[in-house]
């Protein structure tokens, strides 16, 4: 059974700094593409962030730029985003995203998300 499970949102005040962490199970998570995207509320849903199965190669939304780091440990199954420098348009739930070969005939696997609040 495939699970994406994220973890580690939460109310920050504006110019502060998360990590969340997605731990997943059920594939072969280093033959995969990890992704996170975001949706906030009455907004369609946007990718952060990207990371290729080995870890070299990462995109990054124009928005999170430079304040955005996403990361893997292909040992432990788990992809990490790291935010700073939070901004109150950072507010949305937080979704993981694989992409491979057996999910990418349905659009990739999500997880449950997790929310993330940024108080001015």
């Amino acid at each position: 059974q495939v699970q994406l499970v994220e973890s580690g949102g939460g109310l920050v005040q504006a110019g502060g700094s998360l990590r969340l962490s997605c731990a997943a199970s059920g594939f072969t998570f280093s033959t995969y593409t990890m992704s996170w995207y975001r949706q906030a509320p009455g907004k369609e849903r946007e990718l952060v962030a990207r990371i290729t199965y080995t870890g070299v190669v990462t995109n990054y939304a124009d928005s999170v730029k430079g304040r955005a780091t996403i990361s893997r440990d292909n040992g432990k199954n788990t992809v990490l985003l790291e935010l700073n420098s939070l901004k109150p348009e950072d507010t949305a739930v937080y979704y993981c995203h694989a992409l491979g070969i057996r999910s990418i005939a349905t659009g990739g696997w999500w997880g449950q998300g997790t929310q993330v609040t940024v108080s001015s």
